[in-house]
């Protein structure tokens, strides 16, 4: 019997546990369909807030080699009502995640109430982007904080809310704590980690913000070990992201205790096939260790 990758993640049904990141596609309709069509069993949106940026200026990415990719993009996006012009007439057959950023709690609940016409299947609460202070590092490091944003969110929608927290903190399990304890469904950790590169001709930081985050398989054995310590301590699932660029990398993240996990930098070193390459890869493994479900490869390694 072939291997069942279907599940659910916080009770929302999905074909596979692979998730397309919020940031590097997801802007557009047709982007989230394309990432669906090669495998990803749902995508969240690139972060939408309640009024249009228009991001940093150029550069904002440098590659680092195979292993990485440093990123200040700034959070461009349209705003909440252009935004929602543009999605209002799509009809999709997979599960939309959307993610949302603000400055304040009310903020954050405006936007997740404006969206709530576009019958958002969870949302995904970016708490931790690392080069824009007021409406991600200075929010996502104060567990007050946290802990209001999403209770207000949690107060005002009747669907999952999804907490995006930080390693760029003291304490990354009092963060999921605070998230938790405001009433998140689930803890998406993590985000890019604080990094710069240096021009050695130039003379100065590379991206024009100087600094920005850090993605890609760098950043997985930091991903991988607090989704591993959030498993024991924190009572809501958890949803990795960090470094996933093959089938052990998913793996890895699931016997550390991920319910799903997301898949995002890869995606410009590999293309979307990068999902189906994932979900071949997993079935494989599935098949090897005569597990049935994804249910019974969450948590191994704690046992």
């Amino acid at each position: 019997m072939s291997p069942n990758l279907a599940t659910k993640i916080v009770g929302i049904s999905v074909d596979n546990p692979l998730i397309l990141a919020s940031g590097i596609l997801g802007m557009t309709p047709s982007t989230l369909r394309r990432a669906a069509s090669a495998g990803a069993g749902s995508v969240v949106t690139k972060s939408v807030g309640l009024t249009a940026r228009d991001g940093y200026a150029n550069p904002t990415v440098h590659i680092i080699g195979s292993y990485g990719l440093i990123n200040a993009v700034g959070l461009p996006n349209p705003g909440i009502d252009e935004f929602i012009r543009e999605f209002q007439n799509e009809d999709f057959n997979f599960p939309v995640i959307y993610s949302i950023f603000g400055s304040s709690p009310q903020e954050y609940s405006e936007v997740t109430k404006k969206l709530l016409t576009l019958n958002p299947v969870a949302f995904e609460l970016n708490l931790s982007c690392p080069h824009v202070k007021t409406v991600g590092s200075l929010i996502g490091e104060d567990p007050q904080m946290v802990y209001k944003v999403v209770r207000e969110v949690k107060s005002s929608v009747d669907i999952p809310v999804f907490a995006k927290i930080s390693p760029n903190v003291t304490d990354v399990l009092e963060i999921a704590e605070s998230a938790a304890k405001g009433g998140a469904d689930a803890i998406v950790a993590i985000n890019t980690v604080k990094a710069m590169a240096i021009d050695v001709n130039a003379m100065m930081p590379i991206l024009a913000n100087k600094s920005g985050g850090l993605s890609g398989p760098a950043v997985k054995p930091i991903g991988l070990k607090i989704v591993y310590e959030l498993y024991e301590s924190v009572k809501v699932p958890i949803i990795g992201v960090g470094g996933v660029q093959y089938w052990k990398d998913a793996v890895e993240y699931l016997l550390a205790g991920a319910v799903a996990v997301q898949i995002g930098s890869a995606v410009m070193w590999k293309g979307l096939d990068v999902f189906g390459e994932i979900l071949a890869g997993l079935r494989k493994y599935m098949a090897k260790k005569d597990f049935s479900s994804i249910e019974e490869i969450i948590g191994g390694a704690h046992k």
